[in-house]
């Protein structure tokens, strides 16, 4: 218990909570969306202790150390971690080597055989790397196969493991799921840390990112785009192999809230660094995230 208690000790105080959105908060809630996919009958009556246990850790490990931007602004900026991982997964690599670390300082797996400890390890990477956003297609495309074929087998360790890489796949971005006025506090929060990162790109006299920039886009344009192709294709696939009364929930609740964001966006329009404090109060004084070139 004394080496648990400090190994999420440890975890809390990994994230950065002047992150606006990726925060100990999201891993909270990421942990707790994970735990209720767990709790449903296709996968309750099939996990094992260890299938739940790595489901969880990942959960909570998911974003460890995030720095508030995204990969290609870590590329663009010569961030030693773009160099470390080669430019690939070069977030998703990072939260999961850093929960390595914590797992062995706090010697949490010490009384595990050390192969058994390795292989922990070894599935939690491939647990975190499955949240790499940049290949949703490859998984959403292997789970609608396996789903129209029927040939998910959940006796197959191999196929429990791609299942819960599916189920940390929607628990990380199941905000749409939740009732408007918690979705909608998470969409404010990711949108101002986009936003963040582009006033600091535009302060360098970098290329403002696609998603980041507060003079041309506003929460409800860059949620309701999110909801069409990356969160509604995911969870109508989840939804087919686990139709259940919270899937059907999650996905009433996310139409409610694509059509409550379309009302608003009519009203809204894209709002100046000025006009738009930071989630820290006043306006954005985050800098380049230590380990990036300075322009």
């Amino acid at each position: 218990m004394v080496k648990l208690w400090r190994f999420l000790v440890l975890v809390q105080e990994d994230y950065h909570n002047d992150n606006p959105y990726h925060n100990s908060v999201h891993a909270a809630d990421v942990t707790q969306a994970m735990f209720c996919f767990l709790q449903e009958p296709m996968l309750a009556n099939s996990l094992t202790s260890y299938d739940i246990l790595l489901g969880l850790l990942a959960a909570a490990t998911h974003d460890l150390d995030h720095p508030g931007v995204n990969q290609l602004f870590l590329i663009k900026t010569d961030h030693y971690l773009a160099t470390l991982y080669r430019n690939t997964s070069v977030l998703e690599n990072h939260h999961w080597k850093s929960a390595v670390g914590l797992l062995r300082e706090t010697g949490l797996f010490s009384h595990l055989p050390a192969d058994d400890s390795l292989n922990m390890e070894r599935d939690l990477g491939s647990l975190i790397l499955a949240t790499d956003i940049s290949r949703q297609n490859d998984y959403l495309s292997r789970f609608r196969m396996h789903l129209d074929q029927g040939n998910l087998c959940l006796s197959s360790a191999s196929h429990r493991h791609f299942v819960l890489q599916m189920a940390l796949k929607c628990a990380d971005i199941c905000n749409p799921c939740r009732p408007w006025e918690l979705s909608k506090q998470w969409s404010e929060k990711v949108t101002g840390e986009f936003f963040q990162q582009g006033d600091i790109e535009r302060k360098h006299k970098l290329e403002v990112g696609p998603l980041c920039d507060r003079e041309t886009n506003t929460v409800g344009k860059i949620q309701i785009d999110f909801m069409t192709y990356v969160a509604e294709p995911l969870f109508a696939e989840w939804a087919r192999f686990s139709d259940t009364c919270l899937s059907q929930t999650m996905l009433g609740h996310m139409g409610l809230n694509k059509a409550s964001w379309g009302g608003l966006q009519q009203e809204q329009t894209p709002v100046s660094e000025e006009a738009e404090p930071s989630a820290a109060g006043g306006s954005s004084s985050k800098e380049m995230p230590q380990g990036s070139r300075e322009s």
